[in-house]
């Protein structure tokens, strides 16, 4: 009985500490590249360039990709299916001369969804600064543990992406 009494504490514990563990995250990353800030917005607003620098994206060899829509332009949606990756689309939501909102949905392996911003600046002679910052809700229980884990896997996950697309700017 007392190892049915440990269990039952053990549990209760842990889904306390789910409670107590922040209901959102954000994520924030930034680069130069050294291009001019139109160059950078088209290969970001253009979602045929998506799977080029995203390595989230290059992560399933399974991925199968549907693109919808006029690029950078409300609207327009890069939709995928893979075994790794899950189900989920991105879908622009609005830009301007500076900003790129995006919607971030995903519908297995649970459902969530997270806003995904773009702020592009002029930097220096002919450079972009660009801010990738990506937020959104972390469900109860198991998100809400797995918390830490997320951020730190998508703080890498955008670090090698914006060297990606600085990579395909620059030399493309």
């Amino acid at each position: 009985m007392i190892i049915v009494y440990i269990a039952v504490g053990i549990i209760l514990a842990i889904f306390l500490l789910a409670a107590l563990m922040p209901k959102t995250y954000q994520v924030e990353k930034n680069i130069i590249i050294n291009k001019p800030l139109a160059v950078v917005m088209d290969r970001v607003g253009d979602l045929n360039f998506y799977s080029q620098w995203n390595p989230w994206q290059q992560s399933d060899p399974s991925v199968k990709n549907t693109i919808t829509g006029e690029p950078k332009t409300a609207g327009h949606k890069y939709a995928w299916e893979g075994k790794k990756v899950g189900v989920g689309s991105l879908t622009l939501q609005g830009i301007d001369n500076k900003h790129i909102h995006f919607e971030l949905e995903f519908f297995k392996p649970w459902k969530s969804k997270a806003k995904d911003n773009w702020l592009f600046e002029p930097w220096g002679e002919n450079g972009t600064k660009i801010t990738w910052q990506n937020s959104g809700g972390l469900p109860w229980p198991v998100a809400r543990l797995m918390g830490p884990v997320i951020n730190k896997n998508l703080s890498h996950q955008f670090e090698t992406g914006l060297n990606n697309l600085k990579k395909i700017c620059e030399e493309g």
